[in-house]
């Protein structure tokens, strides 16, 4: 029987017309499937909750579960329903579960839960250990599920749990980091590890001291690390996770990346991380896979089980097991580590059952059929909830490219509930530009239509490119642009007109994609200033080199290259945005686009935006209808400190001329070929 209480306590509209299709009448004819995709959310979390509890008194279970010292004792705890016994094992007790007569051996409690109690004395901070299962038929070693320290052996490759409770932890000196989302989210995406200088792995620490102060002066409101979760695997870039509890430890401790946290909110930076829910990776001894034997305790059996593209398992989203560790992993890391929010990867890949793998989604079909995977819907919409219950300013962000719906809508308007969804095409759309179109063939209404083809109401984060383009495989658009001259000829006063080109439109798609946004804009360390090259991660097939796997600062600091130029601009682009409150919300008004030319205008309250993609033919005194009254102009592409020619005069005032429409006078401008250049009236 449905408790009716709960929905009204809950403010659920049960069974009434959605919002989300009030909004959008092309829904309607889905409208059973989206009901009953909210109502199975609103029935699961009643049937998780029980009574009158929340979900963040029941994602608590890395309270419960690993080992915690409470007291006088050590507890530990692991959930392993088909274990016919358990061991704690590791340098307390010479990794010998026979020991002290068989003080290590856990008990068995109900639904599969195990649990050991210890003397204080019995384990000490930094001890290594694991756990030994017993099931029919074999056992095996395996890191606990519930880990909050796992460490590899640098001689022996071999990972182990580390106890992690020094004397004097970190304490965070904000408690609370009350800064609400900033307007725009501007998001400098990176990774720890390579983020270094020098051919080697990157520290938490090093970033703090080194990178972090880079990401201030860039004037980004927020930083996106990847690759957080423990990974056996370093060029995984993260994506096969093995210990989701665990902060990686090739970077550093826990304190040492709470640490950094803490100063990134010192700085007034939110800082969110990359959550891989989507999928775990295969090791049976570092991860998840046959943890107590079964192939099925965390994920899919059958067909389901591996995912055929990603080398991965599945979750199954079904069992409240999961539910419950996954949940729990979401507040862990808000409530342990004080991060802000999250970047939930490979959402597509959870909410089909073929992962979206070689599917067009054309229409709405492509969503509600039997290919929907309702269960992880559902995980997502409870884990949405959960994280703005737990934290109300917190940020969810969506890697997800078929369009879902509902995604980015609110629980309240029956949707999932994520803040914003990243627009995974216009990357896509740069890069079948610059690799397929001819620069005079560039139309400036088919870029306007793709950079801000969105859903009415949804948030977005923009990006020209990620780390995705950036990795070996794949091209960065600068390098895509300049390719190998970028090797001999980025030097002032020496670039070819392959550079010369490369670093105008470099200039010119970053800005046009950063100033259509209605959410926020992205960008991956290091590509603000043209980073040359790929991403290589070291790996037998480059004799285990740093030498890809890492960020040349030096090129962006350096006053003779155009690197440090690029860097400046980018540097006035954020500034520029930041000069108008809430950018991101402002009217977005196209106001001139002649495809023949090439030259397109739009218009953000007193901002004007004006582009010439065209690469041959500047033109003079070329009118476009606006607003009466005088222009100043505040940025321009072309500036010399941009690495530009500085072929306008910018220091001129421009005064509209009558026209014979009402309301609307003749500005009349410069504009040299691949250049733009921005007004305010």
């Amino acid at each position: 029987m449905i408790d009716t209480n709960f929905y009204k306590k809950n403010d659920i509209k049960l069974m009434e017309t959605l919002d989300i299709i009030e909004q959008d009448k092309l829904l309607e004819p889905y409208k059973t499937a989206l009901e009953g995709r909210h109502e199975y959310a609103i029935r699961k979390e009643e049937e998780l909750v029980y009574n009158d509890g929340s979900l963040s008194d029941f994602a608590v279970g890395y309270l419960y579960f690993g080992l915690h010292k409470v007291k006088r004792n050590w507890y530990f705890r692991e959930w392993a329903p088909n274990a016919t016994a358990m061991y704690l094992v590791g340098d307390f007790n010479n990794w010998n579960k026979d020991a002290d007569e068989g003080k290590w051996r856990l008990n068995k409690l109900e639904n599969g839960v195990w649990e050991g109690k210890f003397g204080e004395k019995s384990i000490k901070h930094g001890d290594l250990y694991k756990i030994i299962i017993e099931w029919t038929g074999g056992g095996g070693e395996r890191i606990p599920a519930w880990a909050d320290r796992v460490v590899q052996d640098e001689k022996t490759k071999i990972f182990s749990a580390q106890v992690w409770n020094p004397e004097n932890p970190y304490r965070f000196q904000i408690r609370k980091f009350a800064k609400s989302t900033p307007a725009p989210l501007m998001i400098y995406e990176c990774h720890i590890g390579m983020a270094a200088y020098d051919e080697k792995v990157g520290t938490y620490a090093e970033f703090r001291e080194k990178i972090l102060p880079r990401i201030v002066k860039d004037g980004y409101n927020c930083i996106q690390i990847m690759a957080v979760q423990e990974h056996p695997y370093y060029g995984s870039f993260g994506y096969h996770v093995s210990s989701f509890f665990a902060a990686s430890s090739r970077f550093g401790t826990p304190d040492e990346l709470k640490e950094l946290i803490d100063e990134a909110h010192k700085n007034n930076i939110v800082v969110i991380m990359d959550i891989v829910h989507s999928h775990a990776v295969r090791n049976e001894v570092e991860g998840l896979g046959r943890f107590d034997g079964t192939p099925y305790q965390y994920f899919h059996g059958g067909e389901r089980r591996e995912h055929p593209a990603w080398d991965s398992l599945c979750f199954n989203y079904a069992k409240n097991e999961v539910l419950h560790f996954l949940l729990s992993n979401c507040k862990y890391w808000l409530e342990e580590y004080h991060f802000d929010g999250f970047r939930f990867d490979g959402v597509t890949s959870m909410i089909y059952k073929n992962h979206g793998l070689g599917q067009n989604f054309t229409g709405y079909d492509d969503y509600y059929n039997m290919n929907a995977d309702g269960d992880a819907i559902c995980y997502l919409t409870l884990a949405n909830k959960l994280i703005h219950e737990v934290n109300p300013d917190a940020i969810t962000i969506a890697e997800e490219m078929s369009g879902l719906p509902e995604l980015a809508a609110s629980y309240k308007e029956g949707g999932i509930g994520f803040d914003y969804r990243m627009a995974m095409g216009i990357p896509d759309f740069w890069i079948k530009y610059i690799k397929e179109i001819s620069d005079e063939n560039w139309r400036t209404g088919h870029i306007y239509w793709e950079l801000t083809n969105r859903r009415w109401g949804e948030k977005t984060i923009s990006y020209a490119e990620s780390h995705d383009q950036a990795l070996v495989g794949d091209k960065t658009i600068i390098f895509r642009l300049i390719d190998s001259d970028m090797y001999w000829h980025m030097r002032k006063q020496d670039q070819t007109l392959a550079v010369s080109r490369g670093i105008a439109l470099h200039k010119m798609i970053r800005l046009i994609t950063s100033t259509t946004i209605n959410g926020g804009y992205l960008n991956f360390m290091g590509n603000e200033f043209g980073h040359p090259e790929w991403i290589d991660f070291p790996r037998e097939g480059n004799g285990w080199s740093y030498k890809y796997a890492r960020r040349q600062w030096n090129l962006a600091d350096n006053t003779d290259l155009l690197y440090y130029n690029l860097n400046l601009f980018d540097n006035a682009m954020l500034k520029l945005i930041y000069s108008e409150k809430n950018f991101q919300n402002l009217p977005l008004e196209k106001i001139f686009d002649n495809e023949g030319d090439q030259v397109i205008a739009y218009r953000r309250k007193n901002l004007l935006f004006v582009f010439n993609f065209n690469p041959q033919k500047s033109f003079t005194d070329y009118g476009i209808l606006v607003k009466k009254g005088s222009y100043k102009v505040v940025l321009n592409t072309d500036a010399i400190e941009f690495g530009g020619f500085g072929l306008a005069d910018d220091s001129i005032t421009h005064i509209t001329q009558p026209s014979s429409l009402k309301n609307k006078e003749w500005l009349m401008l410069y504009l040299p070929s691949r250049s733009a250049v921005v007004l305010k009236l």
